[in-house]
Order: C-alpha cells, then structure tokens, then sequence
C-alpha cells in the first residue's frame, strides 16, 4: 500500500529517555524517524500516487518499436522468499565449442516512470530502495516496483535483454542490447535452490515439476562457476561481513539472522557483475556518456599491508588484488570464525564503492573489489536509480536517438547525489538493525555473551555477540582490547530510540562458535544489494 505524508513520528519534545520507559516500542517509528533524519522522503507525495493509480493494468496491450517475443524461453528469477521488486531474469543456452550463451532481461521500468515525471523526480531524490528489515521503503511504489514493472510470474512483461557469452575459461564476451517481451515461468528462491546445488536439499518444486527447468537452472550454475574462478584469479575478493537481520513480527523482534551466502546468491551475482560489465561496454561503443560505479584502488594500503602483517603474512609494498585475494582465502581457511571481522577492517580500509561520471575517451578508474576495470550498476532499476539512468542511456541507442538523455553535467551532479544516497541508505539501516538488536535485548540486562571484539579506536571499542549476533559499545573495562579477540562481556543497558547497547568487558572467551557469516564476495549481489 503506497504510504502519503502523515504525522506518525515521535514529537519533537518528548524525551528519549522517557520513550524508553515505555513498554512497547514502535520500530515503525524509528525507521521513519531515520530515513527523515538522512534526508529521505519516506512517503509518497500525493501528486507520485495519483501518476502512478493512473497507469492502465495492462501497460504493454500494444508494445512501442518492434520487441523480440522471447516468452518462449525457460526465463526464471531467484530472488529472497518474499522479494516482490523482482528486476531481473535470467535463461542461457549452450552454444559451440563448450560456451555458454546468457540473456538476462531487466524490467523496463523506464517505460513506466519517465524522465521528469513525479514519480521519477521523487526516485531521484531517494535514489534507492532501504530495506531496514523493519520497514522496506521501496524507490518506486509498490504498484509499479512490486506489480507492473515487476518480473514476477503469471504476466507478460517489456524488458531490455542483455547477451553475453560465457567462455569456457570463465572470459566473457559481450553480446547485444535489445527490447523484448519476456515471461518468468518461476519465482525460485536463494535457500532452496542453494540446497539443491550444494547437495543439501530436493529441487525446488517448479525445478523438479517443469520439463527441462533442473537442467536450465544446472546449465545457469554452470556459466556462474566458470566466471566465479576466473575473477578469482584475477584478483575479484572473496570478503564476508556479518549483516543481522531482525526478523519482526507482531511489533515483537523475535530474533536476528544472518543471510548465508550459498551457491544460488553466488550464481545471480556473477550473472549481474556480467551483464553490467556488458552494459558498459554497449555505451561504450555508442560513444556515450554514462555513470561508472567504481570501488578506487585502495589509498590506505599500508594499512591492509599492516594488516596482513599482524596475521603473519606479506603484501607488496604496491596494491595487489590478487595478493589481497590469496591473503583472504588462506586466513578463511585458518580462522573462520574470525574472518570476517578480518573481512571488515579490510573493507574500512578499502573505501567505500562510490558512482563516477564517465566521458567517453577517458580513463576508467575501475572496481578494486570485483577486478573489473569498467563497471556500472544497470541491473536494477526498481530499486536504484542509478540503474534506472543506465536504463534509459541504454534505450536511447536502441532507439537511434538523436541525443542522450543526459548530459555529462548532469550524470556530474546526478553521481555525487546517488553516492550520497547509497551511503545515507547504509546509515538509515545499520542504525534500525541497532535498535531493533536493543529492543530484542532489553530484557536480558546483566546476562553475559560471548563476543568478538569488532572495533578498537579512540572513538570506542565495539564487540558482536554470538548469539544473538547483535552490536555493541564496551563502556567498562575496554582498555586493551584488539580486534578480533573473542571476550565476555555483560549487558549493562540498551537504547532502541538512540541505537545503543552498552556492555562491560568481563573476561577472556576461549572457545566459541557462532552464525555463519555472509560471504560477499564483491558486495554487488543482483538484488537487495550490499556493496562495498
């Protein structure tokens, strides 16, 4: 249901202390108050509703140009269980001398949403969907983003297909960009086919119950598997953080989870981590202006080299990838439980991934993390708006437009916006999954965890529990302290409204084990993305 502006925040002058007392405490409410905090509008105003109520059910009756029909094709999503903003699907096809033939179609959400509407301006402003595990709020209303400019089964949809082919030694080749009209014959999910690939579970009904479905999904993991190690072997890092999700129901924080990487996860982002370096590459031979999304060659690598020293290794003097890489695989195998921790200070020390305009003619900066020298994000236009720009620079060379849709000048400001955005979004959810960890233990003051610690500095010493594997403060006995050193720590208070969770370091943990971490191995997943 699309949310318009009420008043449904705590009033300005009552006391946060006082909020605390209460019993209940609206998660709601504080998700709002964040996304107002950094900047968002985190309702659809009047004039988006009304745009987007009035587009017709059946948008594509009578397609525009001249769209290839690919409904024919075995398309399928994978995507989280309940993900309804489905923006890609995928279908391949083998081809000669061992390579494999992908198509990925992305929603044509710019047919949908033009350029200066009130709904686009709206998009532009938010520049991203924030999902805060409490609250989603979704870029794009819920009738375009989670209905018609959906690729959810059971309709026909337009989308902009992209080709490439996969080599066997993992190379990829570019293919062509075109329209099409294409139909997902299955929803499928992350865990369920993880299982299935990895061994560990039956085949997901619609696989097991749909001619050729187990074989197309095999022949997908298949194409995935190759460009994985090749990356690899080019220096693409193999990263895990831990991202606790708070899993909410009744107005009641039941638990936190940590989203595991599986084979599935790892299929759908070699998929996109293609087809965006295929975007790139189809701008690029157009001779067009575009925004790149770049992760810059790391400027605190003494710091990583540093690093690495402190875990008995050395790096050249001069950035690596793929030394880093080789560093990371081996303290995986030798210390799981610490890795990512390991995975996070190296993450700080890399810098953040940031959008960049890009001209023709001029030097690429590239993406550190994924080994990748020109790189976008073009693959999701529901929920980032970057990739919603990409979608329509796209178009117009499709279309034989006689100008771009933007000009350099723009895509300048349109990158420091967008990046600014991301990195608000990433604040907007870090600080509700703090207070929803701080309203799941408020009742359990004076218990004592087990921990890591997380973060050493003069700005605090910072532990993650266990179980549950909530983030905290040590306000009591921190001193000396290093990261990655496994404590006890006791609970001494929380603040859901504020985000806080204090602990008193009570002694040395000799052994313990926790919740699988989430390996990200670049951060740029193909649906809700968590990108360094």
């Amino acid at each position: 249901m699309d949310r318009t502006f009420t008043s449904r925040f705590i009033p300005a002058n009552e006391s946060f202390t006082h909020m605390q007392d209460q019993p209940y405490v609206d998660l709601d409410a504080i998700a709002w108050m964040a996304m107002e905090q950094y900047g968002f509008f985190p309702a659809f105003p009047r004039p988006v509703v009304r745009e987007v109520g009035a587009l017709p059910e059946d948008t594509f009756a009578d397609p525009p140009g001249d769209p290839r029909d690919l409904r024919s094709l075995l398309w399928s999503s994978i995507d989280n269980h309940d993900s309804q903003d489905l923006d890609q699907i995928e279908v391949c096809e083998r081809g000669k001398n061992g390579a494999i033939r992908v198509r990925v179609a992305i929603a044509d959400v710019d047919a949908l949403v033009p350029k200066g509407s009130w709904t686009d301006r709206h998009a532009a402003h938010n520049g991203t969907s924030v999902y805060t595990g409490v609250v989603t709020f979704p870029m794009l209303p819920d009738r375009l983003s989670a209905g018609l400019s959906s690729l959810l089964p059971g309709r026909d949809h337009m989308a902009v297909v992209i080709e490439y082919t996969v080599l066997p030694d993992g190379s990829t080749k570019p293919g062509g960009v075109y329209r099409a009209i294409v139909a997902n014959h299955a929803k499928l999910v992350y865990e369920e086919v993880g299982d299935w690939l990895a061994g560990a579970g039956p085949a997901p009904r619609t696989v097991a119950e749909t001619p050729g479905f187990a074989e197309q999904v095999l022949l997908q993991h298949e194409a995935a598997t190759r460009m994985k190690k090749r990356r690899t072997e080019q220096g693409a890092l193999a990263l895990e953080t831990i991202e606790a999700e708070p899993v909410v129901a009744g107005g009641r924080v039941l638990e936190l989870v940590v989203q595991e990487q599986n084979l599935a996860r790892c299929l759908i982002e070699e998929f996109m981590v293609a087809a965006n370096g295929s975007l790139t590459a189809f701008l690029a031979a157009a001779g067009l202006p575009m925004i790149h999304r770049i992760v810059r060659t790391p400027k605190n690598w003494p710091g990583i080299v540093r690093e690495a020293a402190e875990h008995g290794e050395t790096l050249p003097a001069e950035p690596n990838a793929e030394a880093l890489t080789r560093f990371l695989i081996r303290q995986k195998a030798a210390d799981p439980d610490r890795f990512p921790d390991l995975s996070l200070t190296i993450v700080k020390l890399m810098g953040a991934g940031e959008y960049v305009a890009f001209r023709p003619g001029e030097t690429p900066v590239g993406h550190f993390a994924l080994a990748v020298t020109d790189y976008t994000h073009g693959t999701a236009p529901n929920r980032r708006y970057v990739d919603l720009i990409i979608q329509r620079l796209v178009k117009s060379v499709i279309n034989d437009a006689r100008y771009p849709p933007y000009t350099p000048e723009e895509l300048d400001d349109l990158a420091l916006h967008l990046t600014d955005r991301e990195k608000a979004s990433q604040k907007v959810e870090r600080f509700v999954r703090k207070a929803a960890a701080a309203v799941l233990l408020r009742d359990r003051i004076g218990e004592s965890f087990a921990a890591f610690v997380t973060g050493a500095s003069e700005k605090g010493t910072y532990v993650r529990l266990i179980d549950p594997p909530a983030e905290g403060k040590v306000v009591l006995g921190e001193e000396g302290l290093r990261v990655g050193q496994r404590v006890r720590v006791r609970l001494m208070a929380t603040d859901p409204y504020r985000g806080f969770i204090d602990f008193e370091h009570t002694g040395e943990e000799k052994r313990v084990t926790g919740p699988g971490p989430a390996e990200q191995p670049s951060g740029e997943p193909g649906s809700r993305s968590r990108r360094p």
